[in-house]
């Protein structure tokens, strides 16, 4: 007697459904994918109780015939598909004919069709992979599918779905993807009764992002725009000031398919380097159009994995792609400032104290302590501000003691503000009229809040900038831009610095290193090295504690390349270099930090991912004060 003998129907659905059916957002990915293969503009979503109670998919597409609907709920049954040889050019999203048939086994499954060319439609029944009941009935043109009591006959399944709101989540995130993916079709997905997305369908992608997450994001999106040869990259990304704790903002689309790729996330992640905190990904919308017979999309069930050609190609276009938008190209500064995101305020009614950043000279109009600048300050300050300093010289100016002071001294703090023989003091202030505020001036300074932070302002609105961390990415382009190495300055008196054996090993390792940052040292002893040189632009005190920090990264690091040591190395020296909280600033002092930041490759942020500045614009402000 044989004991091999074959599955019937049923059960070869019912295992098919194992692989295509894992969770209420595979039935909806199923069931869309069809909707758009069918060339539908418009797809609405609705569900009840995260999609295990019901489920309901109606497109526009072009529909089915009769014959066609009792075909599409048998196996391996499609219309998109005829030899193995179409899979080198396939353009559909669904393809293997297995969706209808692996739902209809594991759902009570409804099915409502018709073509523009038919008087009556064509309904279909399936409970739990029974015998279908097929009828003629009255629909409107396209598809209508609905899904009630997924995985009823299959509780060891069921029993494994997370909570409903888990799971509608899951739907949600998904037909997002979609949208995005798709701009021409006008997306609407009701869950529990309530309106969760609606896109325009206009075929604009910034329209239907602007849809999907707001205003607020919008504003701060970044294009994509790259093409070499057969490969085309478009889409958004945003500024690294606007971040999510989890990729579900990211989505990689190739030739119209919502894909997962390691290579492609990795991109993006390197182009994004030194840019985020360790926790925390951008929004990144990528389409990538390639030929289609340089891909593979069947090594998947679920079709979410792509093989390419060459996937080395893919992603140091993609890592171009990225790293030439958020880099500003010559933007302004407050362009690239990050809006401040729905900001938990708490308002408390307490008396004005406002503390001006630097006396005037006595040739300026006397003011008040305790007031606020004039309120045409900043038509003032446009029309007599300075000319932009070099790095250089600005160092000089915030460092007003550097160039004098003996190479070996403790380092000199930064000088506040003179009235009278200041050299960096403000100019004479002049009677203003009430000039209206120039529509593209600069941004200039108004203020330092707890001399930690600068405010700003210009005719858009309001800014506020981190003094440490502005001047950290100052420091970071600067020394970053040094391939060779930083210059260094001769110390009058050498260092003698002790170290432990695992730090005097990495010393030994790493002289190079260290001689690129500038720091150039000698053992003079077991574990005793000589200091003789030192970065020209950090403090001579700062240099052990720099020298300790680096070394301590260093043993923290593992299997890193040559580059990222040294970005690593290069933020510290940056870092410990750069202006701290509790240095006073003058005007003239704020105003060059702003126009050395605002001429950085990367102002967003501090090489350690903390933002540098934040706006508030002037309609921001209007309605955090009730004014709209």
């Amino acid at each position: 007697m044989s004991i091999i003998h074959v599955l019937d129907d049923g059960t070869i659905n019912k295992i098919a459904a194992g692989e295509v059916v894992e969770r209420p957002a595979s039935v909806i990915k199923e069931l869309v994918e069809n909707a758009i293969d069918a060339g539908a503009s418009r797809i609405e979503v609705e569900i009840m109780a995260g999609g295990t109670s019901f489920m309901r998919v109606t497109d526009n597409g072009r529909g089915m015939s009769l014959a066609d609907a009792k075909l599409a709920i048998q196996r391996h049954a499609t219309s998109k598909l005829r030899e193995v040889d179409d899979l080198l050019s396939i353009a559909t999203l669904g393809f293997r004919g297995e969706a209808l048939p692996s739902i209809a086994s594991v759902s009570r499954f409804s099915l409502l069709t018709r073509q523009a060319d038919s008087e009556l439609g064509t309904q279909v029944a399936i409970s739990g992979g029974q015998e279908p009941d097929i009828r003629e009935a009255g629909c409107n043109i396209g598809t209508t599918v609905r899904v009630e009591d997924l995985f009823f006959n299959t509780p060891a399944r069921k029993k494994f779905l997370k909570t409903t709101h888990t799971e509608g989540a899951k739907i949600n995130d998904f037909l997002v993807k979609l949208a995005i993916s798709h701009p021409e079709i006008a997306f609407k997905f009701i869950n529990n009764n309530k309106l969760s997305v609606s896109t325009p369908g206009n075929g604009v992608l910034f329209d239907t992002l602007q849809s999907i997450y707001g205003g607020q994001v919008s504003e701060a999106l970044l294009g994509l725009d790259f093409a070499d040869t057969d490969i085309r990259i478009t889409g958004y990304i945003t500024k690294p000031s606007m971040i999510r704790s989890s990729r579900t903002w990211q989505t990689f689309i190739v030739n119209g398919r919502i894909i997962s790729n390691r290579a492609i996330a990795r991109a993006v992640d390197n182009a994004y380097h030194s840019l985020l905190p360790k926790v925390g990904y951008p929004l990144v919308i990528i389409e990538i159009t390639v030929p289609q017979r340089s891909i593979d999309v069947n090594v998947h069930p679920q079709k979410s994995e792509m093989k390419f050609e060459d996937e080395g190609r893919i992603f140091k276009a993609v890592y171009k792609a990225v790293l030439d938008a958020i880099r500003p190209a010559g933007q302004r500064l407050e362009n690239v400032a990050a809006g401040v995101q729905n900001a938990e305020r708490h308002y408390t009614i307490e008396p004005m104290q406002f503390v001006p950043a630097a006396a005037p000279q006595p040739s300026a109009p006397p003011q008040a302590a305790g007031t606020a600048l004039p309120a045409d300050a900043y038509t003032w300050q446009q029309e007599h501000r300075a000319p932009a300093m070099s790095f250089s010289e600005a160092q000089r100016v915030l460092h007003p003691a550097a160039s004098t002071a003996p190479m070996d001294t403790p380092p000199v703090e930064y000088a506040p503000a003179q009235p009278e023989n200041s050299p960096v003091g403000e100019a004479p202030a002049a009677d203003a009229g009430p000039e209206a505020v120039q529509p593209d001036g600069p941004m200039v300074p108004i203020g330092q809040v707890d001399r930690c932070f600068i405010i700003a302002q210009d005719a858009r609105g309001l800014y506020i900038v981190d003094q440490h961390a502005a001047h950290e990415r100052i420091l970071y382009d600067k020394f970053a831009s040094m391939a060779d190495k930083i210059p260094s300055q001769q110390l009058l008196v050498h260092l003698l610095l002790t170290f432990d054996r695992r730090e005097s090993e990495l010393i030994e390792e790493q002289q190079e290193l260290f001689a690129s940052l500038g720091f150039a040292m000698e053992p003079c002893g077991e574990r005793e090295f000589r200091l003789m040189e030192v970065p020209a632009d950090i403090p001579v005190g700062e240099a052990e504690d720099i020298i300790r920090e680096i070394l301590t990264s260093l043993q923290d690091m593992h299997s890193l390349s040559a580059k990222e040591i040294r970005h690593a190395c290069i933020a510290t020296t940056a870092c410990r270099a750069a202006i701290k909280a509790g240095d006073e600033l003058n005007f003239r002092q704020m105003q060059i930090l702003l126009d050395e930041l605002s001429s950085t490759s990367l102002p967003y942020t501090c090489p350690h991912g903390r933002p540098t500045i934040l706006k508030f614009s002037s309609e921001e402000l209007a309605k955090m004060f009730k004014r709209t």
